[in-house]
This record gives structure tokens, sequence and C-alpha cells, in this order.
């Protein structure tokens, strides 16, 4: 049986971009704004699951509470880990650290941030967490409140995109994508269900 996942990114949080990863900002009001705004005609689920980080968190809770839902935080769901350059933005690090950034961009599996999650790491723990909720929620709408790095990945696998190309894909504050992931042949399929994805 499949399970039908709708991915719900954070909104826009109080301390702006840049690499946010294990930080744990809360959302400004425009942020709350976006992902209320992203489910306003979707659902119903049956289970609402989210990342631990109050960004994702927060807003889960109060959607659970509305629904009558009971929230799963599921820790393996939270962003990558940046290391040391977590809080910086791109042009910061561009300034410093340019040639470092550039690898990073051009094969993000091939190069990791001092001190962060190596991709393939991130990529285990996020297909592991995913094949237990498969497996346990099957021929249930799922909802999943989490970040970027964690929708990327899911979405790139969906698409059948190659690793290099991760990080090309685009996901913005409070956007909602659907997939359907099934196990079969002891391997976990996704697909997107949504025209925008």
């Amino acid at each position: 049986m499949s399970l039908y996942l709708d991915l719900l990114r954070h909104g826009e949080t109080v301390s702006g971009g840049g690499f946010r990863g294990r930080l744990d900002d809360e959302l400004t009001a425009e942020g709350w704004r976006q992902m209320r705004q992203a489910i306003a005609d979707r659902g119903p689920w049956q289970r609402i699951v989210s990342s631990p980080l109050k960004r994702c968190a927060r807003f889960a809770a109060e959607l659970a509470e509305r629904q009558g839902l009971q929230l799963e935080l599921e820790p393996a769901f939270r962003e990558l880990d940046f290391g040391e350059w977590e809080g910086r933005t791109a042009a910061e690090l561009s300034v410093d650290h340019s040639d470092e950034l550039g690898r990073f961009w051009s094969d993000p599996y091939g190069f990791t941030p001092p001190g962060g999650e190596p991709l393939a790491g991130f990529e285990a723990r996020i297909f592991a967490a995913l094949d237990r909720l498969a497996h346990r929620c099957a021929g249930e709408r799922v909802l999943l409140v989490t970040h970027g790095g964690v929708m990327r990945l899911l979405l790139a696998e969906a698409r059948g995109l190659p690793r290099r190309h991760l990080l090309q894909v685009e996901v913005g504050h409070g956007e909602l994508y659907g997939l359907r992931a099934e196990t079969r042949d002891a391997r976990l399929w996704l697909e997107t269900t949504c025209s925008h994805c």
C-alpha cells in the first residue's frame, strides 16, 4: 500500500536566510501566514509528523490541535547540520570560504562543510525515517512539516535526478508538495502527486 505524503516547508524565520541547519529559529508573522496559506485548501490528513525544530513544530502543533490529531515529532526529519557554516549566508561565506562554498554547490555529496553532517549520512537518516513511516502508515495521508534540505532530497529522488543536481531543486518557504511513497522489493519508491512538483 502507498503512503500519501504532503511535504510542507516551514515559513520565513526571524533570523532570515543562510544556513540554518540545527539552529532553532522561530517563525515570523509572515512565516506563519505562508504556512497557513499553503494548507488552506489541503487535507484532510490522518497524521501530522514534524521536525522537532520550532520553525516546523510550532505550526504543526497548532494545526494538529485544530484538526484533532496527535502531533508526532520525528528528530530524523530535522535539517542538515551545516557545522561551522551554521548561521552564515552564502554571501558571507563567499568572502572567506569561496572555494569551499563552490565545492559544496557543485558536489554536495563530495564536500561537507567543516564540522557538518555528510550529505550521504543525511540522506540515509531521511530515507530510513521515511521507510519506517511508509511501513507504519501505509494507506494513510500524512502531512510532514519539515525543512528545505529534506524536501529537496525527497523531491530529487521522486524526480529521478542525479545526486549532483540536488541543490538545483527549488523549495520556497511555506511551499507544499505531494508525494506517494511505497515499499516494494525491499526498496522505497517515491513519485510526485501534484501538478507543480
